[in-house]
């Protein structure tokens, strides 16, 4: 069985309030970048990457939460982080029974995501030589 199966498996457990949400969610993600790969990673949990993770996502008794690995570091004009301000990594969006989300504005914090990973991706991928020359000059 296939990870996005599994996941199909998941959601259809939740047969109420909180599948339709964790599928509308996963959905946007999905519909963000076509590069998108999910799996089931962490005890089932469904997991969003693209050059690295963007997003995970859980369900819990009230709410349903979408966290994003490098939400600290992504641009959020539309305000969708709810949670996790307290860390310095991490931001979650937990949504509650009734609530809804900004489609778009979640497509545009995904695709800020994948560009987070592929910034980080090419910085750590610098040419030895010039790892060297940084270091002789903290050296010196």
């Amino acid at each position: 069985m296939t990870p996005s199966e599994q996941i199909d498996q998941l959601i259809a457990k939740l047969d109420d309030w909180r599948g339709k949400t964790l599928a509308s969610l996963r959905r946007s993600i999905l519909e963000a970048d076509v590069e998108i790969i999910e799996e089931l990673k962490w005890m089932g949990s469904p997991v969003w990457s693209r050059d690295g993770i963007i997003a995970v996502g859980n369900a819990h008794k009230d709410k349903v939460k979408l966290t994003f690995s490098h939400g600290a570091s992504l641009p959020d004009p539309d305000k969708l982080f709810n949670a996790g301000f307290g860390g310095k990594v991490w931001r979650a969006i937990d949504v509650f029974e009734g609530d809804t989300i900004d489609e778009n504005a979640l497509k545009n914090l995904v695709r800020a995501a994948i560009e987070f990973n592929q910034a980080k991706k090419k910085t750590k991928k610098a040419p030895a030589g010039s790892r060297a020359k940084a270091q002789t000059r903290k050296e010196a």
